[in-house]
């Protein structure tokens, strides 16, 4: 058992969830959906909140999921890294619901979570200010009058979102809004950034029409939230960086130099060793984190801090040999291996660097 799943059934679900994202997300779909004006394809995205409950996993059985736990989603997440997967699963499953669910408001979990558990409504939260410092304290956004005022940097998908969730300054603190991206008084910015299979844009807002979420103050429940998407980002990583190891396995295998295969030289053995090692401690570390999350633990916040951070330095590590062990053909267009490396630079920087994530373990430990 593990944090009360049973790792039967745990597995057997990633090897249906595997497969089923084997056939929507080779790699041809996801170079084509990188091309798409959304970047992502609605049809696909739908077929797998339905199939698979892929939005719903940890969503109450009440409001159309599947009642399980972060442990489960976790690990689909991990799946939809190894795949690439272009679809607002961060935004939707990683984002916006847990944030919804930690509200829990009875109002807005009947207007919202169904539809995005069905897939036929996304939603995002505004988490970044415009200089990309993460928490609700560094955003400049004020609220009140049923409208919210000010502007937000890196939101994912947000240029392609139905509804924004928007945290602003209030009388009562810092309250949670649901916002219309597509009225004339929200500007969207969409971002050329270094991964396609990603899509990231600015927001401002000017008094832009708001409904109230919950009508209070939702720090707690931010920070929380905040904290269960940097652990579903970082099993998203461990994700990557398995599946660049496997590529690179199997590629030393087959690849033959001198007469015989590259993974019999020792100098290969051992950063094939390495990256294991760097692999599986990643995901030691996020398992770690999501049971800490399916059980409620105070913990959580600090532990998705060390996941985030050594799931990103062990996924850029993985993307980066599995180009230089690939040689010659990992610094072209037509393998994937660029593909994993830019999605490992952009996520390291999504929802706080390693530096920053390093500084909450260490103010954590300082005040135990």
């Amino acid at each position: 058992m593990t944090g009360g799943v049973d790792l039967a059934d745990l597995e057997a679900l990633r090897s249906t969830a595997r497969g089923v994202l084997g056939q929507v997300s080779p790699s041809s779909a996801v170079r084509e959906q990188m091309d798409a004006e959304a970047g992502w394809d609605s049809q696909v995205w739908q077929r797998l909140c339905v199939e698979l409950g892929i939005a719903g996993t940890a969503t109450a059985e009440e409001h159309g999921g599947a009642g399980l736990s972060l442990i489960e989603l976790g690990m689909l997440f991990e799946e939809a890294g190894r795949a690439l997967l272009c679809a607002p699963m961060l935004s939707v499953a990683g984002l916006a619901i847990p944030l919804l669910a930690a509200i829990d408001d009875a109002e807005s979990n009947h207007r919202y979570l169904p539809p995005l558990v069905g897939g036929t409504t996304v939603a995002t939260v505004v988490t970044s200010s415009m200089s990309g410092r993460v928490g609700f304290e560094h955003l400049d956004i004020t609220g009140g009058g049923r409208a919210v005022t000010g502007s937000a940097g890196f939101v994912v998908d947000g240029a392609t979102a139905d509804v924004v969730l928007v945290p602003a300054r209030t009388e009562v603190g810092v309250e949670l809004f649901a916002v219309d991206p597509r009225q004339a008084a929200v500007s969207v910015m969409p971002l050329v950034t270094l991964d396609g299979t990603r899509r990231l844009a600015h927001l401002r807002f000017d008094r832009a029409d708001a409904t109230s979420v919950g009508g209070r103050d939702v720090s707690e429940e931010l920070r929380w939230s905040t904290a269960v998407a940097q652990t579903l980002l970082a099993c998203e990583q461990v994700g990557v960086a398995a599946q660049c190891l496997d590529m690179t396995v199997d590629y030393a295998r087959t690849r033959v130099q001198f007469g015989r295969p590259i993974g019999s030289f020792q100098i290969v053995k051992q950063k094939l060793a390495d990256l294991l090692i760097r692999v599986e401690s990643a995901r030691s570390a996020a398992v770690a984190a999501a049971r800490a999350a399916a059980t409620s633990s105070p913990d959580l916040l600090w532990m998705a801090s060390v996941a985030k951070a050594y799931c990103s330095e062990a996924c850029l590590s993985a993307t980066a040999e599995t180009i230089q062990l690939h040689g010659g053909i990992g610094f072209t267009w037509d393998h994937d291996a660029h593909l994993y490396f830019k999605r490992a630079r952009t996520s390291a920087e999504l929802l706080g660097c390693s530096s920053v994530h390093y500084a909450a373990v260490d103010h954590y430990l300082s005040q135990t």
